[in-house]
């Protein structure tokens, strides 16, 4: 949305930034597979490949709530890997290994 504050004024562009996540998944088991599918699902994600899932417009707020539902569906053997971009204007690698989060995060040089 464009606001414009008058003759003298800046001209501001305000906006809301969606974020590109891939979600790659290697569950440990049929159970774990089928609960992060049906989760996948009711967040809008679309199957890309067998175990790849992607959204183009996630929010911060909704990514936050969908990493806390894949920690409630998960257990010790399953592997959550999700690609974000941007993210701080950067890339990240989030992955949940052995019910811990991890984050990497790649800026260009």
């Amino acid at each position: 949305m464009l606001q414009n504050f008058g003759f003298d004024k800046i001209l501001v562009l305000l906006y809301s930034v969606d974020m590109f996540v891939s979600v790659v998944l290697d569950p440990g088991e049929v159970d774990s597979a089928k609960a992060l599918a049906t989760l996948l699902t009711q967040y809008g994600f679309t199957k890309i490949q067998r175990a790849c899932w992607e959204h183009t417009a996630m929010t911060e707020k909704k990514l936050t709530l969908l990493k806390k539902d894949i920690d409630r569906v998960t257990d010790y053997y399953d592997t959550v890997r999700l690609y974000q971009y941007p993210v701080e204007g950067m890339f990240a690698i989030t992955e949940l290994c052995k019910k811990k989060w991890k984050r990497c995060i790649l800026k260009s040089q």
